[in-house]
C-alpha cells in the first residue's frame, strides 16, 4: 500500500478542523518518523493555531532528556516499546502544555530488526490528558514506506481520538 502526500494532506487539514472545534492543541513526540508527522501537520495553512510543538527523539538519551522518559525503561522493555511510547505522549503533553499527543517509536529498516521486533515494526500512542492508547504495528515496504504509514497512522489516531472525546461531550 502506498501512503501519498495528499492521504496525509487530508488527514492534517482534518486534523486541524477536529482540533480548532475542541479549541485544543497537539503535540508530536517522534523516534522511528524523524519529524515526518510534525511535517505533514504544518504542512496545513494555519497550523500554529493548533500545532503545539513538536519533539524528534531519535536517541535513548534525547527520549530521556527531552520527554523525561524513564531510562530504566530502555534497558528492560527496549525504545521500541509499548511503555516507552506512552512515556514519549506524557513527557511531550507535559512539556509543551498540548491537550492531545501523538508519539512513535519503531524499526524503519532497512537494518536494525530483531526477532521479536522485525523491521516494520512501529509503536504508537495518543494521549488526550487524561486517556492514553497505544498498539503494535507492523508495516511492510521499504524504510520510506514504513515512516509513510506510520504517519498516516498517527494521524489517523490523532482523528479517532478526536471522535471518541466529541462523541463523549456532545
Amino acid at each position: 500500500m502506498t501512503v501519498n502526500e495528499q492521504t496525509l494532506n487530508q488527514l492534517a487539514a482534518e486534523l486541524g478542523v477536529q482540533l480548532m472545534a475542541a479549541k485544543a492543541q497537539v503535540t508530536t513526540a517522534e523516534s522511528c518518523t524523524g519529524g515526518g508527522i510534525a511535517e505533514a501537520i504544518t504542512r496545513t495553512p494555519g497550523s500554529s493555531a493548533w500545532f503545539e510543538a513538536g519533539y524528534v527523539t531519535y536517541s535513548n538519551a534525547q527520549k530521556a532528556k527531552q520527554l523525561d522518559v524513564p531510562d530504566v525503561l530502555f534497558a528492560t522493555v527496549g525504545a521500541v516499546s509499548q511503555e516507552v511510547v506512552e512515556a514519549m505522549v506524557r513527557g511531550a503533553q507535559a512539556n509543551s502544555g498540548a491537550r492531545y499527543a501523538v508519539a512513535v517509536s519503531g524499526v524503519a529498516g532497512p537494518d536494525g530488526g530483531s526477532a521479536q521486533k522485525p523491521v516494520g515494526t512501529v509503536w504508537l500512542a495518543w494521549g488526550d490528558g487524561e486517556k492514553l492508547c497505544s498498539v503494535r504495528r507492523q508495516f511492510a515496504g521499504d524504510r520510506g514506506e514504513v515512516r509513510r504509514q506510520t504517519v498516516e497512522a498517527a494521524l489517523a489516531g490523532l482523528l479517532r481520538l478526536l471522535a471518541e472525546e466529541n462523541q463523549k461531550t456532545g
